[in-house]
């Protein structure tokens, strides 16, 4: 099979590019280009940060600051919107402009190992009552408040350190 063969039969394996992609591809594309990603950094009025605990291959096990990877043709802030409401459940207010932008490049992985990240400082009210659906503290997707930035952190989010 030559190149073009190969593109064109990923094409029509990718028929729905806005909503993600098949893994296999995925993957690929994340070993040959970065990937571009929202950070949301939730506050609410009594300057608590909401995490959720975070256990997989590519980050370790410990608290992260919601996030979620660009789709072809969306909007960082499209993207932001959709992350709060998978991970959060609810719409979220957040500052229009990200708060900083960081490369972040894992030189241990070969998968997901290259990003650029927005980190965004969004606002919940401090009467916000998280569901967590009866999962437990260290399952993934576990939201929790964090009055300080806990030691327990995933490494790659070491660089948020000074702003929870």
């Amino acid at each position: 099979m030559n190149i073009l063969d190969a593109v064109n039969f990923l094409d029509m394996h990718t028929a729905n590019k806005t909503e993600g992609l098949p893994d296999e591809i995925f993957y690929f594309i994340s070993r040959t280009t970065p990937m571009v990603n929202v950070d949301l950094l939730i506050k609410d009025e009594n300057g608590r940060t909401m995490l959720s605990w975070r256990d997989d291959k590519y980050a370790g096990g410990g608290w992260h600051i919601p996030g979620g990877i660009i789709r072809y043709k969306e909007t960082l802030h499209s993207r932001l919107l959709k992350v709060a409401q998978k991970e959060v459940g609810r719409d979220v207010s957040f500052e229009e402009k990200p708060i900083a932008i960081n490369e972040i490049i894992l030189p241990e992985l070969e998968n997901r190992a290259h990003f650029i990240s927005f980190l965004y400082k969004c606002y919940l009210p401090s009467s916000f009552e998280i569901d967590n659906k009866g999962k437990t503290e260290h399952e993934a997707g576990f939201l929790k408040w964090h009055d300080k930035c806990p030691d327990d952190l995933i490494a790659v989010h070491n660089i948020y350190r000074e702003y929870i």
